[in-house]
């Protein structure tokens, strides 16, 4: 039967490890994936859209497995006490087609896209970051901060959010771990000296909560809130200065910050540079922007991690979600029979 991680024991997980190792262990399982990328079927998300938020599904598969993310992104609501992402995710072996493994993902999402950013970042920031800018602080700003911290030992963040209550609250949640945390005024007091700025915000807005004055040679720009059309943060003219690395292009062109450029401009795809196969960070003045919006890849790096972490232990239980009769043809015969309780 196939394993299963709620909630309950994807909390206990966590608290067991830890946010850091475990981003750091999901960081060098989706290295290994982008390290054979071309041997994965690759789509952009299927998506349903409504004028509050979008479901998605997010599918991929390496021959030998295929996993699948269901996920929410419904900015608004966070006011009607519901997150603004919420997901599960699943595994199934391609040679019968049966599910394998079952999990929650809203909280191995967060853990998933800071490992990406901070994957990104090993490899485009310059080595000698160490400062970071965060402009928002949502849901996932606490597991940016302790990812950067585990790649590349970032100890000092600057915060901005238009919510106070919010950025008490990423202070609150950071700073006992060991993390010096400058609640900022503004954007710009944010920005000022910082190495590496990640916006994560979360309007499904065109907005520009990072204007092209801001930005000085050497930075690295980790851009996650824009992650679906109608839903940016940058100046555009930012882009035109920057290297653009992104994950799946067909993707990226209709959900990240590149949506608002022509389709024929230029991209590095970000797994050329995990495979070594093209460069990363060139010098220390060049502006390096990684837009993330986020794939399905690695979403199957962090499934095919949790289901290894798990395995033998108190973490996961087993559900019995697969039909299957003693005649594999007579499918009809359970519904006549009790099945024994496990």
């Amino acid at each position: 039967m196939p394993q299963l991680v709620d909630v309950q024991n994807m909390c206990r997980w966590i608290n067991h490890h830890g946010v850091e190792k475990l981003i750091a262990g999901i960081q060098s399982y989706i290295e290994e994936d982008f390290v054979r990328w071309e041997s994965f079927d690759k789509i952009p998300r299927v998506a349903s859209h409504t004028p509050i938020g979008v479901i998605e599904l997010m599918p991929t598969s390496d021959s030998n497995e295929y996993a699948f993310k269901y996920v929410n992104g419904h900015p608004s609501n966070p006011t009607r006490g519901y997150q603004t992402v919420t997901a599960f995710g699943v595994l199934a072996d391609v040679d019968n087609g049966y599910p394998t493994f079952e999990a929650e993902m809203t909280l191995l999402t967060a853990l998933r896209t800071a490992a990406t950013s901070a994957m990104a970042a090993k490899y485009l920031a310059r080595k000698e970051s160490e400062v970071m800018a965060m402009i928002g602080a949502g849901s996932q700003s606490e597991f940016q901060a302790l990812g950067f911290r585990a790649a590349l030992g970032i100890e000092r963040v600057r915060i901005f959010d238009i919510d106070p209550d919010a950025m008490e609250k990423f202070r609150r949640n950071i700073e006992p771990l060991g993390i010096e945390v400058y609640m900022a005024a503004s954007v710009e007091d944010a920005v000022e000296g910082a190495d590496i700025i990640t916006t994560c915000t979360a309007d499904k807005a065109q907005n520009t909560i990072l204007d092209y004055s801001l930005i000085r040679p050497g930075v690295h720009l980790n851009g996650v809130g824009g992650d679906c059309p109608g839903k940016t943060e940058l100046d555009a003219r930012i882009l035109d200065d920057a290297t653009v690395f992104v994950e799946f292009p067909p993707q990226t062109r209709i959900e990240g910050e590149i949506q608002n450029k022509d389709d024929d401009f230029e991209v590095v795809e970000l797994w050329k540079v995990i495979a070594g196969k093209h460069e990363g960070r060139t010098s220390d003045e060049e502006i390096t922007l990684f837009d993330s919006v986020g794939f399905a890849i690695e979403d199957f790096s962090a499934l095919r991690y949790l289901r290894d972490s798990v395995a033998g232990t108190e973490f996961q239980e087993f559900i019995d979600l697969v039909a299957d009769p003693e005649d594999p043809k007579d499918l009809f015969s359970l519904t006549t029979n009790v099945l024994t309780p496990l």
